[in-house]
């Protein structure tokens, strides 16, 4: 096991001051850190349990391990004509089952949950490492309504056959007249 305290990794104050700076605004998102490229390569290994070294970079991550991609969205509200604005910019590392082939088709449908819930979709796109969207949804909704309403976005593959490969959601509490930008991870869909 390694000992990943400050004093144990070479330039770790800039690594921890950049991930734990509170003092920025709610609405940015700590950056994504690998463990795997922070710990050095002697103790990247571990005993399995037949007590034979294996290096932790050809452990097969599986199930909830996985990373399934980010979804990079922006937010924001008009109030003066109680609309909210939706950009679904692009997916990022997305992955999709290998019953879905090589480039399935992807697209983005998002649910915003009020009482008679509002669907959307973005337009369907090959799938690949960066897939962008680019598009933009307005709707009518009071802003008493934002303090209970979730947006549910559902990555969706339309082509060999439509299928949800993963999805993430967002409250839409503080949403303010200030565009925000959201990156959103993406998990395997609920059953």
């Amino acid at each position: 096991v390694s000992d990943l305290r400050p004093s144990a990794l070479p330039g770790s104050f800039d690594v921890s001051r950049s991930m734990f700076d509170l003092r920025s605004p709610p609405h940015r998102f700590m950056k994504r850190y690998d463990s795997l490229s922070s710990v050095p390569s002697s103790t990247s290994s571990r005993k399995d349990s037949q007590g034979s070294n294996r290096s932790l970079d050809t452990i097969t991550l599986s199930g909830d391990e996985r990373d399934f991609g980010r979804l990079n969205v922006k937010l924001c509200y008009v109030s003066s004509v109680e609309q909210i604005w939706i950009t679904v910019l692009h997916c990022k590392d997305l992955s999709w089952p290998s019953s879905c082939g090589e480039n399935p088709r992807i697209c983005v449908k998002g649910i915003l949950t009020l009482p008679k819930p509002v669907q959307f979709k973005s337009s369907a796109k090959e799938g690949c490492n960066d897939i962008e969207f680019m598009e933009t949804f307005v709707f009518a909704i009071k802003l008493q309504s934002l303090q209970t309403v979730r947006l549910i976005f559902k990555i969706q593959t339309q082509t060999p056959r439509k299928k949800t490969i993963g999805e993430c959601s967002l409250a839409l509490r503080e949403l303010s007249s200030e565009e925000s930008s959201h990156w959103l991870d993406i998990s395997p869909p609920s059953k």
